[in-house]
């Protein structure tokens, strides 16, 4: 079964197929402990397990859990030998604990340098691949190739009636390349959400802005304020194989780039023309595209192939005749990047994604374990999604969005869980999104309970809301909810929490170096798995479900959701 695979990796799928038939056992025979079924839950959550988990699938064995390699196979068998050992059960409409769903890889080839011209004559400089761009090929062809196409810078590259807002004001842009600014205006507080992002002013959106205005390219100026990350991020994340969706309907242009603050200044420059009053135009609704009188020619040669990797899910039925055909939902992304094409300045290769996202995965397993071995029953059913590819563009939860085996307008809410606090216990924790929806009540006196408060999403300017996989869902109408680490660790002093996070995300964010560490203090990880599990569990057992806030830029689609799934 196994002939092809090295022995140590035989070994270790052997090993945790023997663990899952002991937990098994164990869940024949587990009781109710207490009179609330809420308390043996939370009780029943340790660190021990977290450990367990992150350890293995943070393991160089799983090969950075890179969609449809060996080590997302791996990956796969041990999250569904986990859900078999805990008695949950598939999905009746798949048949299996797999979502299997088709992709296209695409390994971009670019030039190594970019050269504009004017009139046919280079200007300025060279650029240097990975210094300072990094392109994509935007069509699974063997060569995509600009020619000759014009720089027009378009601001931020949104179109948004509903806030009076276009940056194109029809103007013909086919055949151009696009240069466009990350985030969204936020210098007047009554336009789009003032400081917090919306989806306009994510780098996808940008794309497929560009595409649908039938641009040949376009690109994304970087700078670490509008990204959330530096631009390392862009070189790990962007450099090896990407993924699509195989039947996406999107429109496609041939390349997709980002180009650092610094190159866009000299390019710009070249052309006459200064940065900082391009962005000083952009921030009014007056604002026209501005043809910068450069042009691309650049192609590069891509490699498409089919591929396929996997959702696991896996069920607890409800036992409320009434309400058991709905569901909560809690999710976790088990993908990471994958291995390096070359060695690092340590010898290594592989994108472990110990933090992204094994530790979210453990958390997945440590709540789906927390309940079933509480012997607990809720009135709802609980669903466990373990989506893949979100690293390639959250494609693992749009897929299951698109492709329902539960009608979106079944499901009462999701809870995503991206990422754990490896610090200790807080006094606070931050709430993504907070808000939004009935969801704000449930962790508000979910975090009482234990003595915290609630933290509004602290840099809104991030859009962390629209970059995990509850945002798949909000799309399609479900309510979610998605917690970021606390600031205020108990035993530290002010300050320490967020030094510590802002250094990892400067130091291991889509690194090689994001690597298990035994030493890590998950008894904060306990703390907010707990505050979820609270509220995973109110969810479950009310009378009705969540709602969107009034207004809500989600409560249509919800409203659309609820509709379909009364036919």
């Amino acid at each position: 079964m196994y002939a092809n695979l090295p022995n140590r990796s035989r070994w270790i799928v052997c090993l945790s197929v023997w663990i899952a038939s002991w937990n098994c056992s164990l869940f024949t025979t587990s009781t109710l402990w207490g009179e609330e079924p809420l308390d043996s839950i939370l009780a029943n959550v340790q660190e021990h397990q977290l450990h367990g988990h992150i350890q293995f699938l943070a393991d160089d064995l799983l090969e950075g859990r890179g969609p449809a390699s060996t080590g997302d196979k791996l990956t796969q068998l041990y999250l569904e030998t986990q859900f078999k050992a805990l008695g949950l059960k598939p999905i009746k409409s798949l048949g299996s604990y797999r979502q299997p769903f088709p992709m296209i890889g695409q390994l971009s080839q670019p030039e190594k340098e970019w050269s504009f011209s004017q009139n046919q004559k280079a200007v300025g400089e060279p650029f240097r691949y990975f210094d300072d761009f990094i392109a994509v090929a935007g069509k699974p062809e063997k060569i995509n190739r600009v020619a000759d196409a014009e720089v027009v810078f378009v601001g931020y590259g949104i179109q948004a009636p509903e806030f009076d807002w276009d940056d194109y004001k029809n103007v013909d842009l086919r055949g151009k390349i696009l240069l466009m600014m990350n985030n969204d205006p936020e210098q007047d507080p009554n336009l789009f959400a003032g400081a917090r992002r919306l989806y306009y002013g994510r780098w996808d959106y940008k794309y497929e802005s560009a595409a649908r205005q039938g641009a040949a390219g376009a690109i994304i100026i970087h700078t670490d304020p509008s990204a959330g990350y530096p631009f390392s991020v862009i070189q790990t994340s962007w450099t090896g194989e990407e993924f699509e969706l195989r039947d996406s309907q999107a429109p496609r242009m041939d390349l997709k780039a980002w180009m650092t603050d610094a190159a866009t200044k000299r390019m710009v420059a070249s052309a006459g023309f200064d940065l900082e009053q391009l962005r000083a135009k952009a921030e009014s609704r007056d604002f026209k595209p501005v043809p910068l009188g450069i042009a691309l020619t650049t192609s590069f040669a891509c490699e498409a192939r089919e591929r396929e990797t996997a959702n696991v899910l896996a069920v607890l039925p409800g036992t409320d005749p009434k309400l058991q055909d709905e569901y909560l939902v809690f999710m976790a992304h088990h993908d990471h990047i994958g291995i390096a094409a070359s060695r690092d300045e340590k010898g290594d290769t592989i994108y472990n994604g110990a933090i992204d996202n094994a530790s979210g995965t453990a958390a997945l397993l440590a709540i789906a374990d927390a309940i079933v071995h509480s012997g607990a029953q809720p009135r709802r059913s609980i669903l466990f999604a373990a989506v893949g590819a979100e690293e390639q563009g959250l494609l693992g939860s749009k897929y299951f969005a698109e492709h329902p085996p539960i009608p979106n307008g079944k499901l009462t809410a999701v809870i995503n869980i991206d990422g754990l606090n490896f610090l200790g216990p807080t006094r606070d924790v931050q709430v993504i999104g907070f808000g939004k929806s009935s969801l704000d009540a449930l962790v508000t006196a979910a975090a009482q309970s234990q003595s915290r408060t609630v933290i509004p999403d602290r840099e809104p300017s991030k859009g962390y809301y629209y970059r995990s996989d509850q945002f798949s869902l909000a799309k399609v109408g479900v309510p979610g909810l998605y917690l970021h680490s606390g600031y205020e660790v108990i035993g530290k002093p002010e300050g320490w929490g967020k030094k510590q996070l802002d250094a990892w995300t400067d130091r291991d964010y889509h690194q090689r170096s994001d690597e298990y560490n035994p030493d890590w203090d998950l008894s904060g990880a306990v703390q907010d798995i707990r505050l979820l599990l609270q509220v995973g569990w109110q969810c479950a057992n009310q009378e009705t479900m969540q709602t969107w806030n009034p207004g809500d830029e989600f409560e249509l689609p919800r409203q659309q959701a609820l509709e379909a799934a009364k036919e």
